[in-house]
């Protein structure tokens, strides 16, 4: 359980920081996947 709680702390401190809500936080981390793995995509492939 310290994890998951370290882990919900962490979130909570990046919302505050960032001044997101929920919702809004779930699209950064969305955009920030795509554009890893884009990235990652471009590294492999070419």
């Amino acid at each position: 359980m310290k994890l998951i709680d370290k882990h919900k702390q962490l979130i909570a401190w990046y919302k505050n920081k960032l001044g997101l809500t929920d919702y809004g936080l779930l699209w950064l981390v969305f955009f920030k996947g795509v554009f890893v793995a884009l990235v990652l995509e471009r590294l492999i492939v070419h």
